[in-house]
């Protein structure tokens, strides 16, 4: 029959919690005399993992130091515990690892990492077999509780688990742990890697087995967005460098890209409080003659810049020309390095006379954009891509050298890099705006921005980076890119009609919405399209083309069809730009967003009733989108809005 607690008896020992969370000294030292009357009877330890596990009515610091005080009994008592008494405890805790609570997960944890060290790997031979299934579990906290559980255990009894004395569990846990590298949950994959990181030193043969796998998983995820993660990864590569630098050596030009990103994280944590330590080194390398030293102590200049900037202001005058004069050295691999690193320092850059650094900069990446090398053009076309947006209109003086440049690498570039050109001709019209306005500027830049136009095909995925491009390019002209304007927009409206018929045909075929079309459509064709737009008002007006697709695919969508907003949107621009030419389309569009605010309104008002707080969901909703994508719509519907709409959207405005 399984123990059950004397009711007495647990309030006594939840007394004895409560006093044991007191500041006051003579509180403590009644506890402590209390805790050494009740561990003479062998059932207190019962008491505490019931609490730990099973009394969830009490809040989890109690649950947690009831499981503390039970870690502290086993560790000084263990070896007299009732072997009933040891197996219900050992039992609670692995039906148990999967609590809600991660406070108490991680107690579990420790409590089963503290039985295991008093010898009972051997004598618990369920328990590594229990621990691996449970990470199979569909419930994330089971197979969190578990890995956790897992990595105490590794760390503290890494010999004996690549012993014959548990018959190398290793052989099993190691391919197990690998697996989990790409698990969706960082805590996840941060457990798996520490997990496997406590046997490389010791060269556990189970891991040797897969050193390959592992070293191809942890290049993998050199460049994962959790910071734990990448502080596992670069742990398990300095061990690695020690024991098996012959299977990283084929993985150099990873290494370095990992060891730069752990510069970053560093440089990040500890701000300026690193310098201290890497400038002695860094003069030495930044000025060595051998290029490949040369080159780190440049990667590393780059890896602190956004952590380290500050600190790093009173040296870069005389460290700039030295990176500027770099991106005329010898070795490609150095000057497309140097393009990066003067690029993460482009603010300071901007922020100094223009003529100390700027030009002598600007000069020189543009002619690094010319490289032979195709490496060296990529850096350099992005690094120049971010020197644009800092330097913002301080770039006006030299437009006509720099269109020239990007203008002539056009006919020099390949497929990956004329998708990096379109970003840096697309970010220099956003950063100079109607300045770009200008009859000279425009016969060199929009000639053979067009001839790519006309050369690429529909289905060429390139067509849309370019039309990007192009949408900055027309804001920036405003009506100087009038006389360009036709040809883009009749292709734009013809690949308006041929992704909807797609979707209508494969709508037809199916009977399920055209989810793929239709994301094409709202999600990248007409929000590119948009600031096309207002170049084309006078075209728009006259073409009756594109109006009724937009609008069968308006009546097409759901009101719960996340792609209403973005195509809200573009009728919105629409309406703006045809003013009273849009009247005949209105109706529809204008019944229904009258609808989804007294249905978004609604929603907000039965949730507030039932929950008493704001209904800040769908008020964010209601504020952050279909109000202001409707509002532009009201001013062409004055015959349809009149006093309702204008009165319900500043009520809503105001309440939500």
């Amino acid at each position: 029959m399984e123990w059950q607690p004397d009711e007495q008896g647990l309030q006594q020992v939840l007394q004895l919690l409560k006093d044991s969370q007191s500041p006051d000294t003579a509180t403590q030292r009644a506890v402590q005399e209390k805790l050494e009357q009740l561990n003479q009877f062998p059932d207190f330890n019962n008491y505490l993992i019931f609490v730990l596990t099973s009394l969830k009515s009490e809040d989890e610091p109690t649950r947690s130091l009831s499981g503390l005080i039970l870690k502290n009994n086993v560790k000084a008592h263990y070896q007299n515990f009732p072997p009933l008494v040891a197996d219900f405890i050992k039992r609670e805790c692995l039906n148990n690892i999967g609590d809600p609570s991660p406070l108490i997960r991680a107690t579990i944890g420790i409590l089963i990492t503290t039985i295991a060290s008093k010898g009972e790997l051997q004598t618990w031979p369920e328990l590594l077999p229990q621990l691996c299934n449970l990470l199979n579990s569909e419930d994330y906290n089971t197979c969190e509780g578990s890995f956790g559980a897992l990595q105490k255990i590794c760390e503290d009894s890494s010999e004996l688990l690549d012993s014959d004395a548990l018959n190398r569990p290793l052989n099993i846990m190691i391919p197990k742990f690998l697996q989990f590298f790409k698990h969706c949950s960082p805590k996840i994959r941060s457990h798996a890697i520490a997990c496997v990181n406590q046997f490389i030193s010791s060269r556990a043969q189970a891991l040797m087995d897969h050193i390959d796998t592992f070293i191809e998983s942890l290049f993998a995820l050199a460049g994962d967005e959790d910071c734990e993660v990448r502080k596992n990864v670069c742990r398990a590569l300095v061990m690695l460098l020690e024991v098996r630098i012959d299977r990283l050596i084929p993985h150099m030009h990873s290494i370095i890209q990992c060891s730069a990103a752990a510069l970053d994280v560093l440089a990040n944590v500890f701000r300026d409080e690193l310098l201290p330590h890497l400038l002695p080194l860094l003069k030495g390398l930044l000025f060595h003659p051998d290029w490949v030293v040369k080159e780190s102590g440049i990667l590393v200049l780059g890896a602190i810049a956004e952590g380290c900037m500050q600190g790093m202001v009173p040296y870069l005058p005389e460290l700039m020309p030295h990176l500027i004069q770099c991106l005329c050295d010898q070795k490609a691999l150095v000057r497309s390095i140097a393009c990066w690193t003067l690029s993460r320092y482009a603010h300071w850059v901007v922020s100094q006379p223009p003529d100390s650094h700027l030009k002598p900069l600007m000069t020189e990446l543009l002619k690094r954009i010319l490289d032979g090398n195709k490496r060296v053009q990529e850096a350099a076309c992005s690094a120049f891509a971010t020197l644009e947006e800092e330097a913002c209109t301080e770039l006006v003086p030299y437009l006509s050298f720099i269109l020239d440049t990007l203008v002539f690498a056009f006919g020099k570039y390949q497929h990956k890099n004329l998708l990096i050109l379109y970003d840096a001709i697309g970010t220099l019209a956003d950063s100079v705006g109607h300045h770009l306005n200008q009859p000279e500027y425009i016969e060199k830049l929009m000639p053979p921005l067009i001839a790519k136009w006309n050369e690429l095909k529909d289905e060429d995925k390139d067509l849309f980076p370019l039309l990007e491009c192009l949408s900055s390019v027309a804001t920036a002209l405003q009506s100087g890119f009038l006389p360009y304007c036709e040809p883009v927009y009749q292709r734009c409206v013809t690949l308006v009609q041929k992704t909807l018929a797609q979707a209508m045909v494969r709508h037809a075929n199916t009977h399920t919405p055209p989810k793929v079309c239709g994301h094409l459509l709202v999600e990248h064709l007409i929000p590119k399209s948009r600031a096309l737009i207002w170049s084309w008002s006078p075209l728009f007006c006259y073409n009756k083309k594109l109006m009724p697709p937009l609008i069968a695919k308006w009546n097409e969508l759901k009101d719960e069809d996340k792609d209403l907003f973005p195509l809200l949107e573009c009728l919105s621009s629409v309406a703006t730009a045809l003013q009273s030419g849009f009247l005949p389309y209105c109706e529809p569009v204008y019944q229904r967003c009258v609808t989804l605010v007294q249905k978004t309104l609604a929603q907000a008002m039965v949730r507030h009733a039932n929950t008493h707080t704001p209904p800040k969901v769908c008020g964010h909703l209601l504020v952050k989108h279909l109000i202001p994508k409707s509002w532009s719509l009201i001013w062409s519907w004055s015959p349809f809005a009149a006093i309702t709409a204008s009165t319900l959207l500043v009520r809503l405005s105001t309440r939500c």
